[in-house]
């Protein structure tokens, strides 16, 4: 090693491990901010009629999709699978907690191209809008196969009438 090359090195790693630090330390305040948002409905028993593979992009406040809601593992990004049941959606996600809305919670499906750091072709993301507790989700899945979204949206279109009776 040249002379004098230890010191940039020791700066650099610094410098390296301050910025994770301040990271983690952004991300801990801002669950802490989070803490009155509810948790997610608990799974339950449903009959499953249409499956579709995908990636889980993130869940956010309602109409504010750069506003990543990270407690209760709602923001982690992860593969997951997209059911729709005759009682409610389920999204079942691969290393995190799975989400699951009663049809009673739901309030709409949206086409986006993007949502909180994911950002793909013209109307090529679903966003689902849902409701816990007086608090308004809405909640974006990516589906691995284009053909796929104009049928994920048009199953959840059809749902829009349902009575929600929920706790809006």
């Amino acid at each position: 090693m040249p002379e004098g090359a230890l010191g940039p090195i020791v700066i650099t790693a610094l410098i390296i491990i301050a910025a994770i630090t301040m990271i983690l330390f952004g991300w801990r305040n801002l669950k802490a901010r989070q803490s009155q948002i509810p948790e997610p409905f608990a799974e339950f028993d449903d009959s499953i009629e249409h499956s579709f593979a995908g990636m889980y992009v993130a869940t956010t406040k309602f109409d504010d999709w750069l506003d990543r809601i990270a407690v209760h593992d709602l923001g982690v990004r992860t593969n997951a699978t997209l059911e729709l049941g005759t009682d409610g959606i389920h999204l079942i996600r691969s290393g995190s907690t799975d989400v699951h809305i009663p049809w009673e919670h739901y309030e709409q499906v949206k086409r986006s191209n993007g949502m909180i750091g994911k950002f793909v072709e013209k109307n090529g993301l679903i966003v689902i809008t849902w409701n816990r507790e007086g608090f308004t989700f809405d909640t974006g899945f990516r589906p691995r196969y284009s053909e796929d979204t104009p049928k994920i949206y048009q199953l959840l279109a059809s749902h829009t009438d349902v009575s929600r009776a929920g706790d809006k």
